[in-house]
C-alpha cells in the first residue's frame, strides 16, 4: 500500500498523454473549440510544466494554498485568455510563459513558503500571460466560449497532477524528489526563456 501514493502520478500522467491521441481529429463547431482549448495547454511542454508546478508547488505549502492556488490560476488565466480573444495586447507573453516555469520550478526547488497572498500574487501574474496566449490562439470559426471552457478544464487536470505528485511530499524522499522537479523545471525555464529572448 506504501506505494501507491508515488504509483498514482504515474497513472494520471498515462491518462493525461493519453488524451492527445484521442481527441486529435479536428472538429468544428462547439465541440471543435472546446477540444481545441482542452488539446492547447497539454500541447505546449511550457506550459505543461508550469501548471504542473502550481499544484506541486500548492501541495508543498499545503492548505490552503492547496487548494487556492489551483483555484487562483485558471480563474486569473480566464481573465487573460478574455484579453487575448478580444486583441488586447500584453507585451512579452513567450517571456512572462518562460519566466512562469523559471520561478515555479524554483519555488519547487527552494521549498520557498511565503504568505499565501504572495503566492497567489505570483501564480496570477504568470496565469495572465498563459490565459492570453490561449486566446491569442483561437481557431477561426471555433467558439471562444468553449475554446475558453476547454482551456480551463485542461489547466484544471495539470494542477490535480501537480497535487498528486505532491503528495510524496509527506516523506522525506519525496521531497527530495519534488526539489529534483522543481530544478528540471527551473532548467526548461532557462530553455524556453532563451528562446523566448533569442
Amino acid at each position: 500500500m506504501r506505494a501507491w501514493p508515488s504509483a498514482l502520478p504515474v497513472g494520471l500522467g498515462v491518462a493525461v498523454l493519453w488524451c492527445g491521441p484521442a481527441t486529435a481529429h479536428a472538429l468544428s463547431g462547439e465541440a471543435g473549440g472546446f477540444l481545441s482549448g482542452f488539446e492547447h495547454p497539454i500541447g505546449g511542454l511550457d506550459h505543461v510544466l508550469a501548471m504542473v508546478s502550481v499544484g506541486i508547488w500548492g501541495a508543498q505549502l499545503g492548505a490552503p494554498a492547496l487548494w487556492l492556488l489551483p483555484v487562483m490560476f485558471p480563474v486569473v488565466m480566464a481573465l487573460g485568455g478574455f484579453l487575448g480573444l478580444i486583441g488586447v495586447p500584453l507585451p512579452g507573453v513567450e517571456i512572462g510563459i518562460a519566466l512562469s516555469a523559471l520561478g515555479l520550478g524554483a519555488a519547487i526547488l527552494l521549498q520557498w513558503r511565503p504568505p499565501v497572498a504572495a503566492a497567489l500574487l505570483v501564480v496570477s501574474a504568470f496565469a495572465i500571460f498563459h490565459g492570453h496566449a490561449h486566446g491569442t490562439e483561437l481557431p477561426p470559426g471555433e467558439s471562444g466560449l468553449l475554446y475558453s471552457i476547454g482551456f480551463v478544464v485542461a489547466t484544471g487536470c495539470l494542477h490535480l497532477l501537480g497535487i498528486t505528485a505532491g503528495l510524496v511530499h509527506r516523506w522525506a524522499w519525496g521531497q527530495r524528489a519534488l526539489q529534483g522537479a522543481g530544478a528540471a523545471v527551473a532548467i526548461g525555464g532557462l530553455f524556453f526563456l532563451w528562446n523566448a529572448v533569442a
